[in-house]
């Protein structure tokens, strides 16, 4: 069987994270097989921050390990602490920054994020497994599933491994510019984040093309650099 049919063919049976299409591709010979998921394409400032995690088949599964937005902040902490300490796992975080995202798009940026992630892990995988409909270009096989951070171990981690890296970033952020909320809305686009906008201008973290764009009130020339306090 060619290898574009195993890959094919191994899907999961059930609902729920699991190992199973992991393993289905490791009969394959698609071993290891590393999961990416990305955080923060609809905000409107900071880094698109894409992670890529390899869990060893041999491990046992965190109990609560999920897709990451089905986890409040305590369990995403927690199992985002089991990832980066539990031996044999290898994971890598990829950043595109606000700047990277107004030169090209967010989409080109959220791929150069997760090809980032896969070239920051310590061993090349057999194969990459990414949530949603569209995989960067790798050397190596690429598969995009749906729905995987709900279905796919590997992809889960790598979904909290990134909201939880983004969502610290911008509580340090936070500490700079601390008027624009960033530890609350991390970035996206509240009512409050809008008004501290129109009120102080940009920071360098924000998207100049999110603004324009987004904005009801018409944000096309805000200052760069809100001010700190």
């Amino acid at each position: 069987m060619r290898k574009e049919e195993a890959i094919r063919k191994a899907r999961p049976g059930r609902k729920g994270v699991d190992r199973r299409f992991e393993r289905l591709l490791a009969v394959q010979g698609f071993t290891p097989a590393a999961g990416i998921d990305e955080v923060g394409r609809g905000s409107l400032a900071g880094p698109v921050i894409a992670a890529a995690v390899v869990l060893p088949l041999r491990i046992r599964l965190h109990p609560w390990l999920d897709d990451s937005k089905r986890l409040e902040p305590r369990r995403r902490s927690a199992v985002c602490d089991w990832i980066v300490n539990l031996p044999g796992v290898a994971y890598g975080i990829g950043l595109a920054s606000a700047q990277e995202v107004d030169r090209w798009n967010v989409l080109a940026a959220t791929m150069l994020a997760m090809s980032r992630a896969v070239l920051a892990l310590r061993e090349s995988p057999a194969i990459v497994l990414v949530d949603g409909r569209e995989s960067p270009p790798l050397e190596m096989p690429t598969r995009a599933i749906v729905g995987g951070d709900g279905r796919c171990a590997c992809i889960a981690a790598a979904s909290v491994l990134a909201k939880v890296t983004r969502d610290r970033w911008l509580e340090e952020i936070d500490r700079d510019h601390p008027r624009f909320g960033f530890a609350r809305h991390k970035g996206y686009g509240t009512a409050d984040h809008w008004e501290a906008l129109r009120l102080y201008g940009a920071t360098p973290y924000h998207r100049r093309s999110f603004l324009g764009r987004l904005s009801e009130g018409g944000i096309h020339d805000l200052p760069l650099d809100g001010g700190r306090g």
